[in-house]
């Protein structure tokens, strides 16, 4: 069992070494060893979608031009980029297809890391701190990082309909919210192809994340039709920047209906299905494809959400699929009806962009919410982020909010812990006469076992008294390790001190020592373990683990300091009770 135990400590210290090598080589800029090869940026096709789709665009007349011989003159379609600017958001939408481009977030700076030791007196590149200077961008196209994140929309079910390639005229207002009475922004864009008008209206509010996307569709052919409205978020396959071992993040496309509530899906899923479909020659597989009147589609990541709610009540089909060399689309497809001619149809969604923010979502659509990610013990971290909420209402600050609901949590489980420290305390005290067994009995495992129980039942000890109190309180701290990484709110939100930004590593890495320290006073509170080697090793891996933490986000490791510092002080006075160690009998 000794030999079973020593075997896992260096496993663990192994793994422990090479994931910090990992993360030494990202901080100094290099790509994770977990990360698979750079995939095929997908700005090339896109790009080459679009310049297809502007030359065969419809021509535009230019007014009061006109040839030789009476005929209007048509150019070609020139596209258009209009900037709406809100307090909140900065968008680009192209008027190629009425499609977002990109939408900055004017509230939330790029998660750089805040550097080391002051920089490092200027003489190593990765002691600085990074460039905190640029807003979070979420919709994007860039070649030099390969990344492609689009909202776009449009119409299907028959030839030439107006579509994501279309050319639009934007007709002309205010493109930036700028008067304290102003309270919204609209841009209308207007294309007619295939017997078709389609009228796209984005509005814009002030302090609002929510963008209204309004499709007015006017049959102006001669025949009905019945077209379909397709709402898409498309995205490229690229792992995030900043992903690590230690913080693995999320990013891709994710939904909601009643039925089927929250699913998360992979990238990797949607190529295997679009591999799968091309050897077959069959439509790719969905077992995610799914028809509601309810719920949305989203592309989710760390701390940040896209969202498109469809209108409600409507049936509509929920997709997935490989757009194109590492580019991929989950979309919603709602039939419009049948519309005569001269008639309009009207469709009204929704778009959410930005922070993961509970307050934000919970009013978008139901289940939005979902998309802040606690993992597995949901049922947990959600009501616990409620309290830790209700602290920081009162507070103001979420350091110490993270210190209170820690004490908080500790006083809950106290007649717990108080048990497990009583047990592990009669474990101390009878110590040397476990050795004397040890020593008697080192040829014979069987009557070592069994002289050892007896002594258990003599003292009244229960051997697993100090590991069940530590296993039912695991599900309380991994559900506060996902409510603290996760929490968008604490993104930014300095303590004091030294500490800026507990979503951030600590810059001179002064909690981390502190929880060594603590670490190496709780192992040595703790019995000492029979063999020499692993008695070694459990006082060294404080240190491994603390040197871990130098690339948590310094919240966690607040939390786990404060734990510590206030078990040692339980562990402290229990131990004081129960007197001095017994000597042992010969």
């Amino acid at each position: 069992m000794d030999i079973n135990k020593r075997t896992i400590l260096w496993i663990v210290f192994a793994v422990s070494l090479f994931v910090l090598w990992n993360n030494w080589q990202i901080h100094n800029g290099n790509p994770s060893m977990f990360a698979p090869p750079p995939a095929q940026t997908a700005k090339a096709p896109e790009a080459k979608k679009a310049d297809a789709a502007a030359a065969s665009a419809a021509a535009v007349a230019v007014p009061g031009a006109a040839p030789a011989d009476g005929a209007p003159q048509a150019v070609p379609f020139k596209a258009e980029r209009i900037t709406i600017t809100t307090d909140v958001v900065r968008a680009d939408i192209d008027t190629q297809g009425g499609t977002i481009k990109r939408l900055e977030l004017l509230k939330y700076k790029e998660n750089s890391h805040p550097g080391w030791f002051n920089g490092c007196f200027g003489l190593f590149k990765f002691c600085q701190p990074g460039d905190q200077s640029q807003n979070v961008v979420l919709f994007d196209v860039d070649a030099g990082t390969g990344k492609t994140y689009l909202a776009r929309t449009g119409l299907i079910g028959a030839a030439g309909l107006p579509n994501h390639t279309t050319g639009f005229v934007a007709k002309p207002g205010p493109r930036m919210l700028t008067d304290a009475g102003q309270n919204q922004i609209q841009l209308v864009l207007e294309a007619e192809s295939g017997g078709v008008k389609l009228t796209k209206t984005f509005t814009f509010k002030r302090g609002d994340y929510v963008i209204d996307v309004r499709h007015d569709v006017t049959n102006t052919g001669a025949a009905p039709v019945a077209p379909q409205l397709y709402l898409q978020l498309a995205h490229d396959g690229n792992k995030p920047a900043n992903d690590s071992f230690f913080n693995s993040t999320y990013t891709g496309p994710t939904l909601y209906t009643d039925e089927k509530h929250y699913e998360k899906l992979k990238f990797e899923t949607l190529e295997k299905e679009a591999q799968e479909a091309a050897k077959t020659g069959k439509p790719a597989v969905q077992d995610h494809a799914t028809k509601a009147d309810n719920g949305w589609i989203a592309i989710s990541q760390h701390f940040f959400v896209s969202a498109f709610v469809p209108q409600p009540k409507q049936m509509h089909d929920i997709t997935t699929e490989k757009i194109d060399t590492n580019l991929y689309g989950i979309s919603v497809k709602q039939p419009l009806g049948t519309i005569a001619p001269g008639a309009t149809v009207s469709n009204d969604a929704k778009l959410f962009s930005g922070p993961q923010e509970a307050k934000l979502l919970e009013p978008v659509s139901p289940g939005l919410i979902l998309v802040r990610d606690y993992g597995w013990l949901a049922m947990i971290a959600k009501p616990m982020f409620a309290v830790i909420n209700y602290i920081h209402s009162l507070l103001g600050n979420w350091g110490w909010t993270i210190i209170v609901f820690t004490i908080l949590i500790k006083l809950l489980f106290f007649p717990l812990s108080a048990a497990g420290y009583r047990s592990m305390a009669k474990v101390k005290l009878v110590t040397p006469k476990m050795q004397a067994i040890r020593e008697r009995y080192k040829g014979d495992p069987a009557k070592m076992n069994q002289a050892t129980m007896e002594l258990y039942k003599q003292e009244k000890i229960n051997p697993l008294g100090g590991c069940l109190p530590i296993l039912v309180q695991m599900p309380v701290f991994i559900s506060l390790y996902y409510v603290l990484q996760s929490a968008v709110e604490i993104r930014g939100a300095p303590w004091a001190f030294w500490i800026t930004d507990l979503a951030q590593h600590d810059p001179y890495a002064i909690l981390p020592v502190l929880y060594a320290i603590s670490m190496f006073i709780t192992t040595k509170l703790n019995p000492a373990p029979a063999d020499p080697m692993q008695a070694k090793m459990m006082m060294f891996m404080p240190l491994a683990f603390s040197v871990m933490f130098f690339f948590f986000p310094s919240g966690l490791v607040l939390y786990w300091v404060v734990n510590n510092v206030l078990s040692i002080a339980q562990q402290y006075v229990i131990s004081k009770k129960f007197g001095t160690v017994a000597p042992a009998k010969a």
